[in-house]
């Protein structure tokens, strides 16, 4: 599956269903054979739902649905469970190393599905 362009209208996939998703943590879907890590976040203001790359790029591991969500510096951010570093959930990009990053896509509710870009 292929980020759209910024200027392209994105073709949505199904993902899953609200009803699959749990408040304030992360869940994994296979999309095309990419495992993706969809965050749902209803208090976290007007967007709520992120989809990035579930394969921390430092350990090479599928755990990134597993990793704490939280803030720093007013920016949503998720942990990873093996080194800890933090992922910008709005664009993917890591914190403390920023050659490390997580591939994000466009997500949304579209009634009680949830669909990826």
């Amino acid at each position: 599956m292929m980020p759209a362009a910024d200027n392209a209208s994105p073709v949505w996939r199904h993902a899953c269903t609200r009803h699959d998703l749990v408040a304030n943590s992360g869940v994994v879907a296979l999309i095309d054979g990419m495992q993706v890590a969809l965050f749902y976040l209803p208090d976290a203001g007007e967007q709520t739902l992120y989809a990035v790359e579930n394969q921390d790029p430092r350990s090479g591991a599928n755990v990134i649905g597993r990793g704490l969500v939280g803030r720093i510096g007013g920016d949503l951010v998720v942990s990873s469970p093996l080194y800890k570093q933090q992922f910008r959930l709005v664009d993917g990009t890591c914190v403390q190393f920023p050659e490390q990053r997580l591939r994000t896509w466009p997500v949304r509710f579209n009634g009680d599905a949830v669909e990826i870009g």
